[in-house]
């Protein structure tokens, strides 16, 4: 990966970066909860964070943020709306596009899984200490309705350098 060693965000030609997976993340909102998961396996194991994954051939990033929900809880998320994404490029190569959604009308009840426990969390108390480093950046911005774009190099789970942008509303929907 000739990206892999890059020193900073500003290091990387993001024109030419390929990244391995593509991935979503999609936050259920109950008015001042949101729905987050401590998992139970994978990249990310043990932390909190939203529910989400990779992006299977033939679907979009919204079907399969949709899709990750179902299978992770149990819950079927309604008209989710794209709020950023992100791009994550790790010291060992590997390299992650994520999408972001959010939904405020669901169905099922959130149940625990072979991935996934869920947590409801008041959105002035998310536990960014148990999340990855990036969060505490970004969804603030997102739980406060705004769209962003956020680039990330990452040396196992600790941050190395990031560059954090909000869009504008008129920004396209880029999922």
């Amino acid at each position: 990966m000739p990206f892999r060693d890059a020193a900073n965000v500003a290091a990387i030609d993001w024109q030419t970066w390929k990244p391995v997976d593509v991935a979503t993340l999609l936050f259920v909102r109950d008015g001042d909860r949101v729905l987050l998961i401590r998992k139970k396996r994978g990249l990310g194991q043990g932390l909190i964070n939203a529910p989400g994954g990779r992006v299977d051939p033939g679907e979009t990033p919204r079907q399969a943020a949709v899709r990750e929900v179902q299978e992770e809880l149990h819950v079927t998320p309604k008209e989710p709306s794209w709020r950023g994404e992100h791009y994550f490029q790790f010291r060992d190569g590997y390299a992650m596009h994520v999408h972001v959604y959010s939904a405020t009308a669901w169905t099922g009840e959130p149940t625990e899984t072979d991935e996934a426990i869920p947590l409801w969390i008041d959105v002035d108390n998310v536990p960014y200490d148990q999340m990855w480093a990036d969060d505490a950046h970004w969804m603030p911005l997102m739980l406060a309705g705004k769209r962003f774009s956020g680039r990330y190099i990452f040396d196992k789970q600790a941050m190395v350098d990031m560059d954090l942008r909000e869009l504008s509303e008129e920004d396209p929907d880029r999922a």
